[in-house]
């Protein structure tokens, strides 16, 4: 199922929130419910979660009436988390070496 999902996203979601400087990510697949995050611009926009009910869920549903829902994923990625840490840490090196 994640290969069809992936595929709906690529044709008719992600070409939509480019629009937007945007894109979508799944985060998890399990007992049918779809579990995404927006990334972008649209990650941090007041409409994201109209955008998730409105068009990535219908869409979603249209081609894949298995999915019984979609839901956004709110927060800080743990991935983003490292990042910031890295960036941190060589700051701090960085700024030690000075």
């Amino acid at each position: 199922m994640q290969k069809e999902i992936e595929k709906v996203l690529d044709l008719y979601v992600r070409p939509r929130l480019l629009e937007h400087e945007g894109g979508v990510q799944v985060t998890e697949y399990q007992n049918h419910i779809l579990k995404v995050r927006l990334t972008g611009r649209c990650s941090g926009c007041p409409s994201a979660s109209l955008t998730t009910e409105e068009m990535i869920k219908e869409i979603v549903q249209e081609h894949l009436p298995g999915v019984q829902d979609v839901i956004l994923v709110t927060g800080v990625s743990d991935d983003l988390i490292t990042q910031a840490r890295s960036v941190w840490q060589q700051r701090k090196k960085s700024e030690s070496v000075s």
